[in-house]
């Protein structure tokens, strides 16, 4: 069942998940991974940035009733007790309020721990990794001259 549901889930967002994953465009273009419905225990998340450890939920009207904010509050248990941050959105927030919801999204991000996937890539050891070093021409095979390269000479093919 749970490919299942995490297939539906994801085919059918509501307008406030739509709009929320297009306002969190930059971070995501920033380095911040986000996925949408993830299973996380026994529980889907609507949003979770993992190496951060964030879970954003964005909540519809049937959230409003007693036995949902109880289910809500066990499930928010559950996530922290797994060191995850929860944030829970009203469907009104995101819709009226996109910049607040930006905001405190950004403000919890730089709070926690790193943005791993921003981080530079690790740079080579200065002593060359264990690979010998040559000069080019070495390393690049000896092209004829009197070959075209692939994008053509100017002025000729293409």
């Amino acid at each position: 069942m749970g490919k299942e549901l995490r297939r539906k889930l994801r085919a059918q967002p509501t307008v406030a998940e739509i709009r929320f994953w297009r306002l969190i465009f930059p971070l995501r273009t920033g380095g911040w991974h986000f996925r949408k419905q993830v299973q996380l225990g026994s529980y889907y998340v609507d949003f979770a940035c993992l190496h951060a450890g964030l879970v954003v939920e964005i909540d519809g009207d049937t959230h409003g009733t007693e036995l949902a904010l109880r289910n809500d509050k066990t499930r928010a248990f559950y996530l922290r007790e797994r060191g995850f941050v929860v944030l829970r959105f009203s469907n009104e927030d995101v819709l009226k309020y996109p910049d607040g919801v930006f905001d405190i999204l950004t403000m919890t991000l730089d709070r926690l721990p790193g943005n791993y996937r921003g981080n530079p890539p690790p740079q080579p050891s200065p002593q060359g990794g264990g690979c010998r070093s040559g000069s080019l021409d070495e390393i690049l095979p000896h092209t004829r001259s009197d070959t075209l390269p692939l994008a053509g000479r100017d002025g000729e093919g293409g």
